[in-house]
């Protein structure tokens, strides 16, 4: 079950997006590079980002559960 590269990869990808949420420096970053335009419209991006990693996740833990014996 623990071999399954999607699930690893769903698991990283959702942390990784989750911890972009959380993070106010990528506003202070994107205002530092002359980008902070684009603060306004992140939410649009990594919301749905967030929930597509979350649903693999899911998704690919009831895969290897079945698989298992």
């Amino acid at each position: 079950m623990w071999r399954d590269r999607w699930l690893i990869l769903a698991v990283v990808g959702a942390a990784l997006v989750c911890l972009s949420c959380l993070t106010p420096s990528a506003v202070v970053a994107l205002g530092a590079i002359g980008l902070s335009a684009w603060a306004s419209q992140l939410d649009i991006v990594v919301l749905p980002v967030l929930a597509a990693f979350a649903a693999l996740v899911i998704y690919r833990y009831r895969v290897a559960c079945r698989r298992a014996p």
